[in-house]
C-alpha cells in the first residue's frame, strides 16, 4: 500500500507543475493531504529525482570582447527626443536611471551623432569634445544602478531633413531621393567618405573617454552604412560601388578606424538588418555575408534589426507576432563565432528566454518593454512575472510622438518619460475615494489612487473589469490589447482597492457610501447617426460586432472609416480565414499550393464595403500602426469609398452621395461605426447636490486608449494635491 500511495505521488506530482515549468502553489498542500491521509510520515515534501524547473537562461552572465554583462537583457538605442541641442538633459538622465535599476544587465543610448550632418538636435551629441560631460554623466547614472553602458553612433545619411541639419544638403553614397524626407541628397566625394569615416572613429573616442562600456556602430535601418551596402541607394562606379565587397568598403574601413581609435579591449558591437525587406535591397543571404566581414576585422558582438523606415512589411507594430524577425539573428548566429542579439517584438521574459534556450541568438534587445515596465527583469528574476506591466506595441506613447517631435511616452506606463515628476508620493491624509468604471482609465485611477495612500472602492457594473480595451482587441493583429487589459486587471486585484463587481453606481449609493471622493469613468456610447433607416433589423453597432453579439450577413456595409470602422472591417474581413495552425499543417505537408495558402489566409467569406464621408479612412489611428491598416485592408479585399456621404440605410443596403452623385450599395447587414459620446450620466446630478467629483477618459473626453490610462494616472494621483 506504501509503494503504491508512493508511485501515485509521484504520478500526481506531474500535475503540480504549470506549462511553463514552474511550480504550481497546490502542490505541498497535495503532498501533505497525502501525507495525513494515509499518516505516512516519511514522505518527502519534494518528490525525489524530481528536477526543478530550469533557471531562465535569459539571466545567465555574458561576456563582449572583455566587458561582463550581468544578464542576456540589452535595452537598445531608441529615439528619446529627450536632448536639447543634442545635450543630455536630467529627463533624460532620471529616463535611464530607472531602466538600470530595474536589472537590465546592459542599456545602449542614442542614437548619437558623429558629424553636422548626421543627425537632428534631439538626437544625442557625440561630434564634438563639449558633448563629453553630459555623456559622462549618462554613463556614470546607468553603471552606478548596475547595468553596463554603450552608446550607439550613426550617420542619418539621406534620411536626414536638410531643417534638422542646419539647412545643409544631406549626404549619401549616390544622389537618389528619399521617400522618407522628399528630398535629393549630395553625393559624397572621395573626401567626404574619408571625413565621415574620421567622424565615426572620432565620436567612438568620446564615447570610451566619456567612460561608456562599448560602442556600437548602427549599420541598418536605411541610414549611411546601410545606404552604402544596399544596390537601391548606392549606384557609385568607384571603389564603393558595384559588388558586395566594394559596397561593404565603407562599413568595414569605419570599424578598423575606430578598433584603430579606441584599442582591442574596447567592445564594439554593430546593429546591422537580417533582412532590408526593401525590393532589390539586401535579403538575408547579403546580410550573412557582411555579418561574416565584420566578424573577421574584430567588431565583438552583433545587433540584428530588422527593415528599412521606408519598408512595407511591419516590424514594430501590435501585429507582428512576438519573436517573428528571431529566424533573422538564428541565421547569423550560424555563421559567426561572435555574440548575436535578436530583437523586434521581443516583449516578455517568457519568449526572449526561449530565443536563447532554442538558439535563436545569445542576448536579446528589448527596448519597448522596458519603456513599459523598467522593472521587467528585476520582476522576472524574482519569481514575479504576474507583475510585469507589458508593452503591446501599440506605438501610441512612443513612436506616434517621436514623429512629431515629442518625448516618448508609454500608453501602459504614464510615469515612462516623467520621471522626474511622476516620483508617488504617500498622502498624509487617506481620503475613502469612490472609482466607477472599471476600464483602462477606472483601473489606472484605481491604482494611481491607491499607490497613493488612499483607500480605493472601485465600482464596475459587469462581472469583469477591462472596458473598450476588450473591443479594441478583437480585430486581427491588436490582441495585445488584452494584454494590457489583463495587466492592469491584475494590478487592481493584488492591490489594496476593493473592487465591486455587476454593481450600477446611482446617486443613492454615492449617498449611502458618503466618499471624500469621487472619480467617474464611466467610459462612452457608440453615436446612432440621424440618418433614415438606422432602426431596420438588420442595422447594429460596430461594438456589438467586436464583442460577438449579433451575427452578420455575407454582405457587410460599414457604415464610418475612423478607427473603429477600419478595425470592425478588418475583423469581419478575416471571418472565414484559416487560423495560422490550420495554415501550417497544409504547407508543411504541401497539401495545398502556397499562392492558394494565401488566399486562404487573406480572403474570408464575407464581403466588406467601408464607406467614409472624408477623404480618407483611419484619420484618428496613429501613424505608425494606420499604414498597416490601411495596407491589410487592400489585402483582405476590403472595399473602400471615401467622400461618400449616406443618406439612407435600405432593406437591401444603403443610398450614398458620391462625386454629386446618388448611387445604392447592396448588403445584407449595415454596422454603424459612426464613433462614440461620452458617457457620464452622474456628473451632473453629483454636482446638483454639491458632492465633488472628478472625471477621467472618454467619460470627459473621446480618445485613445493612450489617453485613458494617462487621464486616469493624472486624475488618481491628483487627489492628495
Amino acid at each position: 500500500m506504501i509503494s503504491f500511495i508512493l508511485v501515485m505521488a509521484q504520478r500526481v506530482r506531474f500535475s503540480f507543475y504549470n506549462r511553463d515549468g514552474s511550480f504550481k502553489e497546490q502542490r505541498k498542500s497535495n503532498i501533505l493531504f497525502i501525507k495525513k491521509a494515509k499518516n505516512i510520515e516519511s514522505l518527502p515534501d519534494e518528490p525525489s529525482g524530481v528536477k526543478k524547473p530550469m533557471k531562465n537562461p535569459l539571466f545567465e552572465p555574458i561576456s563582449i570582447n572583455r566587458m561582463k554583462v550581468k544578464n542576456r537583457i540589452n535595452m537598445p538605442a531608441m529615439h528619446l527626443n529627450m536632448c536639447r541641442d543634442f545635450e543630455v538633459t536630467d529627463q533624460m538622465v532620471a529616463f535611464y536611471a530607472e531602466r538600470a535599476k530595474g536589472g537590465a544587465g546592459m542599456i545602449t543610448v542614442g542614437y548619437a551623432t558623429v558629424d553636422e550632418y548626421s543627425g537632428a538636435p534631439l538626437c544625442l551629441g557625440a561630434h564634438r569634445d563639449a558633448f563629453i560631460p553630459g555623456l559622462t554623466r549618462l554613463a556614470d547614472v546607468i553603471q552606478s544602478n548596475g547595468a553596463r553602458a554603450m552608446v550607439q553612433i550613426n550617420h542619418a545619411g539621406r534620411y536626414a531633413h536638410s531643417l534638422m541639419i542646419g539647412n545643409r544638403q544631406p549626404l549619401a553614397p549616390s544622389a537618389i531621393p528619399s521617400r522618407l524626407t522628399r528630398e535629393t541628397p549630395r553625393e559624397m566625394k572621395a573626401e567626404d567618405i574619408e571625413a565621415v569615416i574620421e567622424s565615426f572613429a572620432q565620436a567612438a573616442r568620446r564615447v570610451k573617454t566619456a567612460g561608456f562600456d562599448a560602442v556600437e556602430v548602427l549599420s541598418g535601418t536605411g541610414y549611411l552604412i546601410s545606404e552604402f551596402l544596399s544596390p537601391l541607394t548606392n549606384q557609385r562606379q568607384d571603389a564603393y560601388g558595384g559588388p558586395l565587397e566594394n559596397r561593404m568598403r565603407f562599413g568595414l574601413e569605419i570599424i578598423a578606424a575606430i578598433r584603430n581609435m579606441v584599442g582591442n579591449d574596447f567592445p564594439i558591437v554593430v546593429r546591422m538588418n537580417g533582412n532590408d525587406f526593401m525590393p532589390g535591397g539586401n535579403g538575408r543571404e547579403e546580410l550573412q555575408k557582411c555579418a561574416i566581414a565584420l566578424a573577421r576585422v574584430g567588431v565583438d558582438a552583433l545587433n540584428i534589426n530588422v527593415g528599412w523606415h521606408e519598408a512595407r512589411v511591419p516590424q514594430i507594430t501590435t501585429a507582428v507576432p512576438r519573436g517573428a524577425f528571431a529566424y533573422l539573428s538564428r541565421g547569423i548566429k550560424q555563421e559567426v563565432n561572435i555574440p548575436v542579439m535578436a530583437g523586434h517584438r521581443v516583449h516578455d521574459t517568457k519568449t526572449a528566454g526561449q530565443l536563447i534556450a532554442d538558439g535563436m541568438c545569445d542576448l536579446v534587445s528589448m527596448g519597448r518593454a522596458l519603456i513599459a515596465d523598467p522593472r521587467m527583469p528585476e520582476k522576472a528574476l524574482a519569481g514575479r512575472e504576474k507583475k510585469i506591466r507589458h508593452c503591446i506595441a501599440c506605438g501610441q506613447g512612443c513612436f506616434d510622438r517621436i514623429q512629431r517631435g515629442k518625448p516618448i511616452e508609454c500608453l501602459c506606463n504614464p510615469v515612462a518619460g516623467h520621471e522626474l515628476a511622476c516620483r508617488m508620493e504617500t498622502t498624509n491624509e487617506p481620503k475613502k475615494v469612490m472609482v466607477v468604471g472599471g476600464g483602462a482609465a477606472g483601473m489606472s485611477a484605481a491604482l494611481a489612487a491607491s499607490e497613493c495612500g488612499h483607500r480605493v472602492v472601485l465600482y464596475e457594473k459587469r462581472e469583469s473589469l477591462g472596458g473598450q480595451l476588450r473591443l479594441a482587441a478583437a480585430p486581427p493583429g491588436r490582441e495585445e490589447f488584452r494584454v494590457l487589459s489583463e495587466d492592469l486587471a491584475r494590478q487592481v486585484m493584488d492591490s489594496d482597492v476593493k473592487v465591486v463587481f455587476g454593481r450600477t453606481v446611482d446617486l443613492a449609493l454615492v449617498q449611502d457610501e458618503s466618499p471624500d471622493a469621487v472619480i467617474l469613468a464611466t467610459g462612452a456610447t457608440p453615436i446612432v447617426p440621424p440618418i433614415a433607416g438606422v432602426n431596420l433589423p438588420h442595422v447594429v453597432q460596430a461594438w456589438d460586432v467586436l464583442s460577438d453579439k449579433v451575427i452578420t450577413g455575407s454582405k457587410v456595409i460599414v457604415v464610418g472609416g475612423g478607427a473603429v470602422g477600419v478595425e470592425t472591417a478588418l475583423f469581419l474581413a478575416e471571418k472565414g480565414t484559416l487560423p495560422a495552425d490550420a495554415l501550417q499543417f497544409l504547407f508543411v505537408h504541401q497539401a495545398e499550393d502556397p499562392d492558394f495558402l494565401y488566399e486562404l489566409a487573406t480572403r474570408g467569406t464575407k464581403s466588406v464595403v467601408l464607406v467614409e464621408m472624408i477623404s480618407k479612412v483611419g484619420m484618428d489611428i496613429g501613424k505608425t500602426t494606420r499604414w498597416t491598416m490601411i495596407q491589410e485592408l487592400d489585402r483582405r479585399g476590403v472595399l473602400t469609398h471615401v467622400k461618400t456621404k449616406v443618406l439612407e440605410i435600405t432593406e437591401d443596403g444603403v443610398k450614398v452621395e458620391q462625386d454629386g452623385k446618388e448611387i445604392e450599395i447592396s448588403g445584407d447587414t449595415v454596422v454603424l461605426a459612426a464613433g462614440a459620446t461620452p458617457h457620464n450620466p452622474l456628473q451632473k446630478e453629483l454636482e446638483a447636490k454639491g458632492i465633488a467629483c472628478r472625471v477621467a477618459g472618454d467619460a470627459e473626453k473621446i480618445g485613445l486608449a493612450f489617453d485613458a490610462v494617462h487621464t486616469g494616472f493624472a486624475t488618481g494621483r491628483s487627489l492628495h494635491q
